[in-house]
């Protein structure tokens, strides 16, 4: 389970100036570093295992290292030096901080019930053939194949429309040079098979509404700006074997776990 400990861009802010203070300790080995505190401040230990937690957060990618390791340890103490000094002046007690606190840690704890209740309701491979089997009886939603020119007014829109309709430019060609699309301006306004659920409703219902090779006759308007729109093919896609989309179902079926344990909490409660 992976926890979301504190952002690690203020560890690093702390750290240089601790490092700049403190010298890189050595190493301990193996066997030491399971049971010696990371470090002792002012008689407080702090356990090795939130060197590890923390380090994780810190890596990103990086190999492991001493410089690692300094700087993990050193980060570790800022936050106890610095938390320390805000429960001693009462900062825990002021609300939206004290809310903030209880709201991270519940957080904590129903990811931990949730991610420990799918571990313990594994999917089982006859859900996921039945789901599969499921899919394989269902009509699947056309996809379509389409290019767009994107203006930023109806003006600009209709006049390009008009420019098409008199066959005096290419659709390619008007797209390069007007398209505000920076992903298929370059392509001559192309955009990849796609179903409905890619675009946004207007375009979506524009685009079912037209024959294969047809334009729309008047600018489609979204929250993007004013479109012109081209159909220039559909198909109906075939469903992948099972072995391709086994991970999308046992993430759909682990999602469905987690429905289900919220909705088991809720069933008994007295909620007002």
């Amino acid at each position: 389970m992976r926890l979301a400990l504190l952002p690690a861009l203020l560890m690093l802010a702390l750290t240089p100036l601790a490092q700049a203070q403190t010298p890189a300790p050595a190493a301990p080995t193996p066997a030491a570093a399971a049971d010696k505190p990371l470090a002792v401040v002012n008689g407080k230990e702090i356990p090795a295992l939130y060197g590890d937690l923390v380090k994780r957060e810190m890596a990103q990618g990086q190999p492991d290292s001493p410089q690692l390791d300094a700087r993990v340890r050193e980060s570790l103490i800022n936050l106890e030096l610095l938390s320390r000094a805000a429960l001693d002046k009462g900062l825990d007690k002021e609300p939206h901080l004290a809310a903030a606190l209880d709201i991270r840690r519940k957080d904590q704890l129903a990811k931990a019930y949730l991610e420990d209740y799918v571990k313990a309701h594994p999917v089982t491979d006859a859900e996921i053939q039945a789901m599969y089997d499921k899919a394989k009886t269902e009509p699947m939603a056309p996809e379509y194949q389409a290019h767009h020119i994107l203006v930023k007014t109806e003006a600009e829109a209709k006049k390009l429309i008009a420019e098409l309709g008199s066959k005096k430019a290419k659709f390619e060609d008007l797209a390069k040079k007007y398209s505000k699309d920076p992903g298929s301006a370059k392509n001559g306004g192309a955009l990849d098979w796609s179903d409905r659920r890619a675009f946004v409703p207007e375009f979506s219902d524009a685009l079912a509404g037209l024959k294969k090779g047809e334009i729309t006759k008047t600018p489609v308007k979204t929250q993007f700006g004013y479109h012109i729109i081209r159909l220039d093919d559909t198909r109906t896609p075939k469903l992948p074997p099972l072995d391709a989309v086994r991970d999308e179902i046992v993430k759909q079926l682990q999602q469905q776990r987690i429905r289900d344990a919220i909705t088991a909490a809720r069933t008994d409660a007295k909620i007002e």
